[in-house]
Parts: structure tokens; sequence; C-alpha cells
């Protein structure tokens, strides 16, 4: 009867693993970003693209259905390329394992980092998920697993309870519940209960951690303990760098310093030059006093007044005009 009960539990775990056709998720990680910035106890959340995933998001009201915990290389586990395993998950069907990085590159993930954690909490956080690789989810108790292939409208106050699959039993553990204890294991907060004691003068609020068989991945996102960190910007941004396929970069002029004044001709000075009157001008240059007189033209349809200097003509010039 166990080995019966067994092989339907494979076989109803492998169909809610499997991954749904035509995922294509809108903001994925940037892989060089992501590596730069991921730190050991960081918790990665991901959107997941299989069954099980759809239905973790409808009873979690949330984009994030799977979450992994970075603890750094593992000894001893890596890819056949070389790769380090890095992160610490647990999977339906699986039970706790360890992965790359690049296995959730495809996919839309958020990065959520403890606040203020020591180096030696940590470094314990780590070891109690590393420890735990190994503990799996029994298939042959599929009433967890059979649950999942109806998924009905379902109270809220349910939801969380339908998603603690296995809580009875140690040894099968879900992702968010696998990274919940590890933080047990410090005393880190994630969601906990707060209850106010004491009388009207003094209030004290008592902290209860919650079973963690109840927390979600998305419990991580929305807890005021953790920090979400977007590789994108942690560095900086320049909105300016970016190319958009319909649209152009910005002319120089636009984008960059823009001058009225082209760079090889000199703009003439806003005060006048001064006189220098001590200077003498060379006689020859002088000339006698000339009589102004009005001169109009029109050029391109405008009425151009301009004043020119007539000169008196001599006798002889007079003589030569009048007898013209």
């Amino acid at each position: 009867m166990g080995t019966v009960l067994d092989s339907v539990g494979k076989l109803i775990a492998a169909y809610l693993s499997k991954e749904v056709p035509g995922y294509e998720p809108f903001t994925p990680s940037d892989p060089e970003h992501l590596r730069g910035v991921i730190e050991p106890g960081d918790v990665l959340l991901v959107e997941g693209n299989n069954r099980i995933s759809g239905i973790i998001k409808y009873l979690t009201q949330s984009t994030w259905s799977h979450a992994a915990l970075y603890v750094g290389p593992v000894e001893g586990a890596e890819e056949p390329d070389g790769e380090p395993h890095v992160l610490i998950e647990a999977n339906i069907g699986e039970g706790v394992t360890s992965a790359p990085l690049s296995k959730y590159f495809p996919y839309h993930t958020r990065l959520c980092r403890p606040v203020g954690l020591s180096h030696e909490d940590r470094t314990t956080v780590c070891r109690y998920a590393i420890n735990r690789i190994g503990f799996g989810y029994d298939t042959k108790n599929i009433v967890d697993l059979m649950r999942f292939l109806f998924p009905l409208p379902i109270p809220q106050r349910w939801r969380r309870r339908m998603i603690a699959i296995g809580s009875g039993d140690p040894t099968k553990i879900i992702c968010s519940a696998l990274i919940a204890q590890a933080f047990d294991a410090v005393r880190y907060p994630i969601l906990p209960k707060i209850t106010k004691a004491g009388s009207r003068a003094a209030r004290r609020e008592i902290l209860h951690i919650r079973d963690s068989s109840l927390y979600m991945p998305r419990d991580f996102d929305i807890s005021p303990y953790f920090e979400v960190v977007k590789p994108t910007i942690v560095h900086g941004f320049d909105y300016t760098a970016l190319h958009w396929a319909d649209k152009q970069k910005p002319l120089e002029e636009v984008a960059g310093t823009f001058s009225v004044f082209p760079e090889t001709f000199c703009a003439p000075p806003l005060v006048p030059e001064a006189i220098d009157e001590e200077t003498p001008v060379p006689a020859e240059e002088v000339i006698a006093p000339a009589q102004m007189v009005e001169r109009v033209t029109v050029s391109e349809h405008f009425l151009l007044l301009k004043k020119i200097a007539r000169y008196r003509p001599g006798r002889r010039a007079r003589a030569r005009e009048m007898a013209a």
C-alpha cells in the first residue's frame, strides 16, 4: 500500500512541478547586477511558472510563488560547467536542495535583505539551511498534494493553512517554511504577532513567533524587517544612458552643453572697449569733416535707412560739373 501511495504521490508532484508554456517575465532580473549585489542571508523571491506556482499565487494573492536563501558557495555542490551552488531551496517532490544563481536568471525576482543582522547570526542562518539539505517531502502523504489539484474558491482565513504542505513532520519543509525556521534560529522577526499589554501609563509589545509552516514567500516582501534591494539601482542609475527602441538618443546640443556661439567663433564683448586717448593718430589718417546725408535703399522688401559721408567737392570739380 505504501508503494502505491508513493507512486501516486510522485505522479502528482511531477504534474504540479511541470512548467506552464508561454511564460515570459515582464521584468527579468539582470544577471550581472544580481550577482554583484546579493549577499549571504538574502532571500530571493521568484515568480515561478509551473502549476504549483499558479496555485500559490492564488492562495497568497501575490506575485511571488517561491523563495530561496542565498548562502554563498556550497561545498561539493556545483553544476557540470563548474558554477557553484549558492542557493538553498525546498521544492515539492524534491525536498531541500541547493541550486546555482543562474537557475532564476530568466525569471522575475526580488531581493529581500535582513537589516542589522550580525555576521555571526548571518552565518548561523546560512549554516542552518545548508544542514537541511536532503530533507524532503514524503510523497506517500498524497493528501497535501491532492488539495492543490482542485483550486476551488477558498476563504482567505484558510489560505495559509492550505499552503502549509507537510507541516506536521519536521522533515517535510516548503520553501518559505525552511527560510522562516533558519531566521527563527537566531530570533530574527519576519511577521511576528504583536500583543499589546500593560496599563495606560506603560504599554509594552510582546512578539510571538508564528508557526513556520504558515509563512508565505510574500511575507519576506511585506515584512518591515527586510529591506527590498533592487540590483539595477543600488549602485547608481543613469536614465540618460538608456537607449529606447522607439526614440533615438537626444542630439548633442540637446543632451549636452549648449552654446549659441560656435566654438570657432569668438563672441563679441558685452562691454565696448575703452578708447585710448593717449595714442596719437597719424597725420595721413586725418580726414576733413564730412557732411552726413541720408541714402534710402529697398532690399528684399525692407526699407533700409543708412547714413553715408558726402565730401564737398573742390572748385575744379564744381567747374567740371557745371560744364557737364
